[in-house]
This record gives structure tokens, C-alpha cells and sequence, in this order.
């Protein structure tokens, strides 16, 4: 249709249609179940400018290459970038002391190791967040899960449990702080209306910087 083309439809139980343009320039459309595909694409006709916009910015981003995993390479963790070095003779296969270590002959696997590590950072710095949030607005949520996630960063089930991209832990403590008051905020707003953006804007009053954060460095939170 037109200039644009529509990468995915994913509908769900939400009340409204949300246009999202990903890290890789697709557009995805999230929108209620019962929403005809004839009014979808006339949504997407009428917001052309401004997702074309959106796709320009996405494209101007520096091309940012595939990690190599050799020594002296650099690995994001809550903001913070970390050098890799890899030794010849380790204890253990990959560790992390102000810096990654990884065993030579684990080479092949390192990827898997940088992922796990991540995962296992991810579900206790995450779910201290989730915590320590939840207990300063008076909520009670559910089970909290870090999945594997690529284009979400965290989600709110009907059942009041939490999601979370692992990814999110490389990104700085305080974008860690939005994503979880945002998923906080779904418990009681499951949706994003006006009157969830005005309960965001009390929980996190940065909100709006933290958003533009994640949506010019998403492309950096990755291995």
C-alpha cells in the first residue's frame, strides 16, 4: 500500500491500535482483535508522514556492526561499556570482574555464555526494580519473567505477571526504572489511553526522555 508496507499485524485484547516501527525500519501494527484490516490500512494511509519519519530516523543510525567477540571489545551492562578480554587458561569458562573474561577455548560458544550471563543479571536486577517499584506505588503484581523477546521490552499479562526482554539490563539503570513503572502502570491501566500516560507521568515524571532514549539506542542493546 502506498510507500509502506505493513511487516506484521499482531492483535490482542487491547482497546487501541498502536504503530510501532522497529529497530530494522518494519512496521508492525498492534491492534484489538476485532479491528478490520480495511480500517488498519487506512490508519497506516493517514499516519504516512509520520511513519515515513520514523523509518528516516531509524535509517540514519549508524550502522552498528556484528560483535566479534575477540579481546578489547566492548559489551554494554546497565550503561556501562566493558572490555573482553580472553586468557588461555581460566577457572571457569566466563566471568565477569569490571571486566569479561572469557576462556580461550570457549571461543565458539560465546555468544550463549554473553546471553546466559545477561538472562541471570537480567532476572535479579529486574526483578529488584519490579520490587522496589511495586512496594513505593502500592501495587501487587504477579510472577516477573525475562524472555527472549526482540521487539518488546516488557509486557503486562491479564493476570498482573510481568515480562521482560533480558536485553533491557545493557541499557542504563534508569531506562531499566522506566520500562518496569510503565509495565507497573499496565496492572491498573491495560492500555494507553490518556489516563495511563497521566499515571505514567506521576510514577516516572522522565518518562518522556527515557522513551527517547530507548528509541535512539535500542539498536545498541544487543550481542
Amino acid at each position: 500500500m502506498d510507500s509502506i508496507r505493513i511487516h506484521k499485524v499482531v492483535r490482542s485484547k487491547r482497546r487501541t491500535i498502536a504503530l510501532v516501527v522497529g529497530a530494522d525500519a518494519t512496521l508492525t501494527v498492534r491492534a484489538p482483535i476485532s479491528t478490520p484490516l480495511r480500517y488498519i490500512e487506512d490508519l497506516v494511509r493517514r499516519k504516512l508522514r509520520w511513519i515515513n519519519k520514523q523509518i528516516r530516523e531509524v535509517e540514519s543510525r549508524p550502522v552498528v556492526r556484528e560483535k566479534r567477540f575477540v579481546s578489547g571489545e566492548s559489551f554494554l551492562y546497565l550503561g556501562d561499556l566493558y572490555k573482553l578480554r580472553i586468557v588461555k587458561s581460566s577457572a571457569t569458562p566466563f566471568i565477569f570482574q569490571k571486566e569479561f573474561v572469557l576462556a580461550y577455548e570457549r571461543r565458539g560458544d560465546a555468544r550463549e555464555l554473553f546471553v546466559d550471563w545477561y538472562k541471570q543479571e537480567a532476572r535479579k536486577k529486574i526483578r529488584e526494580r519490579v520490587r522496589l517499584h511495586a512496594q513505593r506505588i502500592g501495587l501487587k503484581v504477579g510472577a516477573v519473567s525475562i524472555t527472549n523477546a526482540q521487539k518488546r521490552w516488557g509486557s503486562c499479562t491479564k493476570s498482573d505477571n510481568l515480562n521482560f526482554s533480558w536485553r533491557l539490563v545493557m541499557a542504563p539503570l534508569h531506562i531499566v526504572d522506566y520500562v518496569v513503572v510503565h509495565e507497573l502502570a499496565h496492572v491498573t491501566e491495560k492500555n494507553h489511553s490518556e489516563g495511563f500516560w497521566r499515571k505514567i507521568s506521576t510514577m516516572y515524571p522522565a518518562h518522556r526522555s527515557s522513551r527517547e532514549w530507548l528509541k535512539n539506542n535500542e539498536h545498541l542493546l544487543h550481542v
